[in-house]
């Protein structure tokens, strides 16, 4: 069975609804802040964590975590991801981004999508690479914006689509690994 390591800095929401689906294969979450909900909601369900707050070679640090992993998810973490960890998980990496990609990268897509009066907008799960949000991307879900959307109500709906096509999306890439393509 694939083991996978999550990677978190905030809530863990997109966490919980991986959990929800691949809770026996979640073997590690590391996060880049101490007091992350994440943690709390990893250790509630038996599952490793380990903290490796910022710095210049903090790719390197996680990788010494990740003997055993085969996939690693990205959920809500907000730092860049670079080689060695890069090099080491070639397409093995997926995040998930609130836009429909490549349109609105790096934090706050809701918001500039507010910002530029869009009627449409999404989420998007793709392979990191070394670009911020610039990896192939695997799957994506359109959110419409309404005329009364306000950032939290948008943000909001995003995220139910986040957690309905991030599963779907690291099964898909599971059953890659699975059957060696």
């Amino acid at each position: 069975m694939p083991k996978i390591a999550v990677l978190g800095s905030g809530t863990g929401s997109n966490f919980q609804a991986l959990l929800g689906e691949f809770g026996d294969e979640i073997a590690l979450v590391v996060s880049d802040q101490p007091d992350a909900g994440i943690l709390g909601k990893a250790e509630a369900a038996g599952i490793s964590t380990v903290v490796e707050e910022g710095g210049h070679d903090l790719s390197a640090r996680i990788l010494k975590h990740l003997e055993g992993i085969d996939l690693i998810c990205l959920a809500g973490f907000m730092r860049l991801v670079k080689d060695p960890l890069l090099s080491a998980f070639p397409n093995l990496i997926l995040n998930i981004h609130p836009s429909l990609l490549p349109k609105y990268p790096g934090k706050a897509a809701w918001e500039q999508a507010l910002a530029d009066e869009a009627e449409m907008t999404g989420c998007t799960v793709h392979y990191v690479d070394a670009g911020v949000d610039t990896g192939e991307v695997i799957m994506q879900e359109e959110v419409a914006i309404l005329s009364d959307d306000t950032s939290e109500t948008l943000h909001a709906r995003i995220q139910l689509a986040e957690h309905r096509i991030y599963p779907e999306a690291v099964r898909l890439v599971l059953g890659k690994i699975r059957g060696g393509a």
